[in-house]
């Protein structure tokens, strides 16, 4: 079921990514800082689209509240994926500055309990700069836990990812 999830996603993505991009080299790799720390993915889809996908950790447990009566400090790990649209012409500057908005998913798991699955929104400002094959960003992602109990919660993070 795992595989068959996997290629899905990975065979969705492919064809996407068919598209014009908002950069020479499609896809992007690095480091996120914050809530959570861990990888951060970016593939545009088009001129003004993207996927955005991080894999990190936490070291201060679950942030939305209770599970079953019990909180636990320890760390967990967390999983996103969102889709971004991208808007370019906000700020006006020599450099390229979009603001970018999305949806997405989230799963964590540690923390006291196995899993738990929430929907995400997405609101950041990136840092193309020109001739370079790098984005610096800056985000915020609220949140509603749908499992295995229900709350809100805030994700932020900084990083930079390199494109390949």
């Amino acid at each position: 079921m795992k595989h068959s999830l996997f290629a899905i996603i990975a065979s969705g993505l492919l064809f996407a990514v068919q598209g014009g991009v908002a950069q020479e080299r499609p896809f992007g790799l690095g480091v996120m800082l914050g809530e959570p720390t861990g990888i951060s993915a970016k593939l545009w889809t088009s001129s003004a689209n993207a996927f955005d996908f991080g894999l990190g950790w936490s070291v201060g447990g679950d942030r939305i509240g209770k599970y079953d009566g019990y909180y636990s400090g320890g760390s967990r790990v967390h999983f996103h994926m969102d889709y971004l649209w991208h808007s370019f012409d906000v700020i006006h500057s020599s450099e390229r500055f979009p603001l970018y908005y999305g949806l997405g998913g989230r799963i964590n798991s540690g923390a006291g309990y196995s899993s738990s699955a929430a929907i995400r929104g997405v609101f950041g400002i990136a840092w193309l700069p020109r001739e370079t094959n790098i984005d610096v960003f800056l985000e915020l992602a609220p949140s509603l836990q749908l499992s295995p109990s229900s709350g809100f919660g805030l994700d932020a993070a900084i990083g930079v990812r390199y494109f390949f």
